[in-house]
């Protein structure tokens, strides 16, 4: 249904800006309109072939559908920019005389912003530092180093040599804790056995740990080998303490959960029978927060969203998920939602790249911190 609605959205917006380009004086001049129809067909071709036969394959069937993707996103940019002069033009009702100038410069504008956002997604992600203050955290984990990845979406683009970089960039940070936020595999399962050496480069004294996302593990099983496989431990629907006064559970894909109509209650599994103590919720999508900071939970840790990715899709992405990215506070709970270390389809973002969470604990019941009191 999700890949149905997505080739007639772009398929309408193929139609959109083929029928705005054509009335645009520089193109009418130089480019005649079967030219841009069949450009427009084959470019279409690219997304749709990419989309149906090249998801999570490798070699030209990926490089298709990463080509198809990013045009995706340049299609999204440029109708964006023509609507906003349709409208402000009621469809060339007003101010006929410039609207098909106007039309123009939306053209140059979606090309330009596309570039920008190409850039952007291609450049490594940032680490965004936060403290977080907990006050049932024993005074001797004080100033201990979290780092949180999500949404890696690792497989053929970006592949091996990305994630390789990308431990390099985690262990540069010195954590004592690495937690992955799930969507860490796009792709098939015959790449994924690749990328084991690369995950072994992330290690911690108090582990590494990952939760599942919507996009892991639901072409085939290996997705879990993999992780147990580069020494990665999951937590599914479960706590464990990984130090004494310090809880760590993770909860299966909520999005998934609530999509599928999955009876139960996997939050108030995953958070019973825990001991006393500080605690850290692992969760893949923004969901049940305020249910979570209800339960005790300090600090909850999600990804997902991706911050919308690219400009002004984040305005929609909050009707669903209103956490989109960075901190908030919901009661005695912290709550910071990583806008993604990689991206999902198209290799393009705007206007922030992605970002590697580096989470500095305080305990309040260290004379250190007094910020926490």
């Amino acid at each position: 249904m999700f890949g149905t609605i997505l080739i007639l959205i772009v398929t309408v917006m193929h139609i959109y800006v083929l029928w705005r380009a054509a009335s645009v004086p520089f193109v009418k001049q130089r480019i005649s309109t079967r030219v841009i129809v069949i450009l427009s067909i084959i470019l279409w071709l690219v997304f749709y072939l990419g989309r149906m036969y090249g998801r999570g394959g490798s070699g030209i069937a990926a490089s298709v559908q990463l080509a198809g993707m990013n045009w995706m996103a340049v299609l999204f940019l440029t109708t964006t920019a023509l609507l906003i002069v349709d409208i402000a033009t009621g469809f060339g009702l007003f101010q006929r005389r410039y609207a098909p100038t106007l039309r123009g410069l939306a053209l140059l504008a979606g090309g330009l912003l596309s570039a920008l956002a190409l850039v952007q997604g291609l450049r490594p992600p940032v680490v965004r530092d936060y403290e977080v203050c907990i006050a049932e955290l024993p005074r001797e984990l004080d100033g201990k180093v979290l780092v949180a990845l999500s949404d890696l979406h690792v497989g053929t683009h970006p592949g091996k040599s990305w994630l390789k970089a990308r431990a390099a960039q985690v262990r540069g940070l010195e954590p004592d804790l690495v937690v992955l936020l799930g969507d860490l595999f796009e792709g098939r399962s015959a790449s994924h056995a690749e990328l084991v050496p690369a995950l072994q480069g992330l290690s911690a004294p108090l582990g590494v740990w990952a939760v599942p996302g919507n996009h892991d593990f639901r072409r085939s099983g290996d997705g879990l080998a993999t992780l147990e496989a580069a020494g990665i431990q999951v937590l599914i629907n479960r706590w464990v303490e990984i130090s004494p006064g310090l809880v760590l559970a993770g909860v299966e894909d909520l999005t998934v959960h609530r999509r599928r109509g999955h009876g139960g209650d996997p939050l108030a599994q995953t958070l019973a029978g825990r001991p006393t103590g500080a605690v850290i919720l692992l969760s893949h999508s923004p969901l049940e927060y305020e249910r979570a900071a209800e339960e005790g939970v300090d600090l909850m840790l999600s990804g997902h969203t991706h911050g919308g990715q690219i400009w002004p899709f984040g305005y929609l992405v909050r009707l669903t998920y209103p956490l989109l990215e960075g901190r908030y506070q919901v009661g005695d709970m912290t709550a910071i939602v990583c806008r993604g270390t990689g991206t999902w389809g198209p290799r393009m973002r705007l206007w922030r790249t992605g970002e590697i969470l580096c989470i500095t604990l305080r305990s309040a019941q260290a004379e250190s911190t007094p910020r926490c009191r």
